[in-house]
């Protein structure tokens, strides 16, 4: 079984969707960023990084949420959730994956690293503007790419929505306009999944838990 290591309101959901959707079992492990869990010995054993989500299995540990999805959905669900390798669809598959994590969520990323998560003194304050003009130009390119597709690769569901569905809540929770009808019509779509809404409920639970025993 699966341990995920993770915390409400961050990209920790990704995963646990992911694991929703193919319907793996696994434990749910919160790390808790604002008691600085992320930084002690133990979890940076399992991530140098000090980032969540982290996935642990027999093998060992994987980080990066775009892989982790990408390595679960080949491990147990070849063709329903990730295209075929060699195939074309699988090609469009990894450009949207790397659009998702590179261009989309990059900016949303700025400005929460310039609003709160960088130390004082490297924050630039001009970076909120200048992130929401990158997102906006990300976002015409995302709604292009989309086009009048159901999902990002055509009438598949993938991997690749899942990221892609988390960055536009991401983008919706930090007051940014979705502008485009294809992409807000997408966004409702993807995240109205029971395998998301349940994700989602999970973790808030387990954070409900900690707090409580804390």
């Amino acid at each position: 079984m699966y341990t995920l290591y993770g915390f409400p309101k961050t990209r920790s959901v990704r995963v646990a969707w992911a694991l929703e959707e193919i319907g793996l079992p696994y434990e749910y492990k919160v790390v808790n960023l604002k008691a600085g869990e992320h930084l002690n010995a133990v979890f940076q054993a399992l991530n140098p990084a000090t980032k969540i989500p982290v996935l642990v299995s027999d093998e060992g540990a994987l980080c990066e949420s775009a892989a982790i999805v990408t390595f679960l959905a080949e491990k147990h669900a070849m063709h329903e959730f990730i295209p075929a390798s060699g195939t074309f669809e699988r090609g469009l598959y990894e450009q949207m994956m790397i659009f998702a994590v590179t261009e989309l969520e990059q900016p949303l990323w700025s400005k929460v690293k310039h609003d709160f998560a960088l130390p004082k003194q490297h924050r630039i304050a001009q970076m909120q503007q200048t992130a929401d003009w990158e997102f906006e130009r990300a976002l015409t390119a995302f709604s292009h790419y989309l086009d009048d597709k159901e999902y990002v690769c055509g009438s598949l569901f993938t991997m690749a929505d899942v990221v892609s569905g988390q960055v536009l809540l991401w983008a919706k929770s930090s007051d940014l306009d979705l502008k485009f009808d294809n992409v807000k019509s997408y966004a409702e779509r993807v995240l109205s999944r029971p395998a998301y809404e349940k994700a989602w409920r999970n973790e808030m639970a387990h954070l409900s838990s900690t707090e409580q025993a804390g």
